[in-house]
């Protein structure tokens, strides 16, 4: 069951994180992560969108 609240939290903690090394997280990010929790795609679908957002 997906917990909006803790995922929340723990996309904050990350944003904190990343943001040490100069690197941010956009909506876009969070919205694939989002999916990837939901299970509305597989791990293998955000891969290949992840290596298509950094060409």
């Amino acid at each position: 069951m997906f917990n909006e609240k803790k995922f929340k939290f723990d996309i904050e903690n990350l944003k904190q994180d990343l943001a040490i090394e100069d690197m941010y997280v956009t909506e876009e990010d969070i919205s694939l992560l989002r999916d990837y929790q939901e299970q509305k795609i597989t791990e293998q679908d955000m891969i290949n969108k992840i290596k298509k957002m950094s060409l």
